[in-house]
């Protein structure tokens, strides 16, 4: 099991809002696959997938904004 887990941003940047999944509930990953569109306040960025398998859990939806530290997906 992988978690899926925003990373520290810099610059005092503690919060992102999800844009979009590129990815389903139930569709294979491989690792540095393009998995989730964020947004802050100063940029957009793609955060890559920690690992490969099936992306079998997403905690957090399009328009949801998420805590540095927080876990995002899991991937099996």
């Amino acid at each position: 099991m992988v978690k899926v887990i925003l990373p520290e941003l810099g610059e005092g940047i503690q919060k992102a809002t999800l844009s979009y999944w590129y990815f389903k509930e139930g569709e294979k990953v491989s690792e540095k696959d393009d998995l989730v569109e964020l947004t802050t306040d100063k940029a957009t960025f793609n955060l890559p997938s920690p690992g490969s398998g099936m992306l079998t859990e997403i905690f957090f939806h399009e328009g949801d904004t998420v805590n540095v530290g927080q876990t995002l997906a899991v991937i099996e």
